[in-house]
């Protein structure tokens, strides 16, 4: 947006309709990418003008004819020309995403929450888990911000999650959340290089939404993405490297009756190719039954 498209509309813009059809216009010309909470430039809009003028998230019509002060229009216009213009995912424009009915503190130091084993965790991961009260501690590996060990601490009340990274930074946003949901007694975070800390200790339910996209993909991922930590997305030539370790180390940290739920993104037919006798599961999603595998401990050994 240059200054003066952005000054004749600071002049022009009176109501919140105003500027949702000012984003959307701005938005759909400037091709951008919505991957990170929204799926469309309508939805967008409607979140950033609303979280900006800190009105309810889910009441938009309400508000759509209310004017704005001056002050406000240009609060809304600056985020809608920092996204449009240095192209920077809503979470970390307004540091929050959500899962579900949760919300969580985002920044640059994580990737921005999507999983859909989150959806199974809502569904306490039924019915391949029928006793919930035999649930008493769960690993989620690559935690990130911590989104999915808190579900986890939502959706298996008797047990204690660890949390582990290799990125202190991300572990730092994790600790934000964990506090945020007053879990710090029944949420470990640990600093760990994959399983590498983790000697001796054992679960009933090992997580992970690890990283996955191959090098081909990470090559050709939209500006939006380049935001987010490379060391959270990519994973090897094939998107599989972080799901191999998984694979060779989750077995000796499960019980005997754990189970392993880990998400692969588009990688099904390379890690069936690259695993042929073991025996997947493939979890249905809203995506469909492709995208999240599970495993029992004996699957594994």
């Amino acid at each position: 947006m240059d200054i003066n498209h952005y000054s004749e509309a600071s002049a022009s813009l009176k109501t919140v309709r105003d500027c949702l059809r000012f984003a959307v216009s701005r938005f759909n010309e400037a091709e951008l990418f919505f991957g990170h909470g929204s799926a469309n430039a309508y939805d967008e809009a409607a979140y950033l003008i609303l979280h900006t003028l800190n009105l309810p998230l889910d009441r938009l019509d309400p508000f759509l004819d209310a004017r704005l002060t001056q002050s406000e229009i240009y609060d809304v216009l600056d985020i809608i020309e920092r996204r449009t213009e240095q192209r920077i995912p809503a979470a970390y424009l307004t540091n929050q995403a959500w899962l579900g009915d949760l919300s969580f503190y985002v920044d640059e130091r994580v990737i921005v929450p999507r999983s859909f084993i989150a959806e199974l965790l809502r569904e306490q991961l039924a019915p391949w888990i029928s006793d919930v009260e035999r649930i008493h501690n769960v690993l989620d590996m690559c935690t990130g911000s911590g989104c999915l060990a808190i579900l986890a601490a939502h959706a298996f009340p008797d047990a204690h999650v660890d949390a582990v990274d290799l990125s202190a930074d991300a572990l730092d946003v994790a600790q934000y959340n964990v506090t945020d949901y007053d879990l710090e007694e029944r949420i470990s975070l640990i600093e760990s290089d994959m399983f590498d800390k983790l000697e001796g200790k054992r679960y009933d339910l090992i997580i992970s939404n690890p990283p996955y996209v191959d090098a081909p993909s990470v090559a050709a991922l939209p500006q939006e993405y380049k935001y987010e930590p490379q060391q959270a997305l990519g994973s090897g030539t094939d998107g599989l490297d972080a799901t191999r370790v998984i694979l060779e180390h989750a077995a000796k940290h499960l019980t005997s009756n754990g189970i392993l739920v880990v998400e692969i993104g588009h990688n099904r037919d390379a890690l069936e190719a690259a695993f042929p006798n073991l025996p997947f599961t493939w979890l249905d999603v809203s995506a469909g039954d492709e995208f999240v595998f599970l495993l029992h401990k004996n699957d594994l050994s």
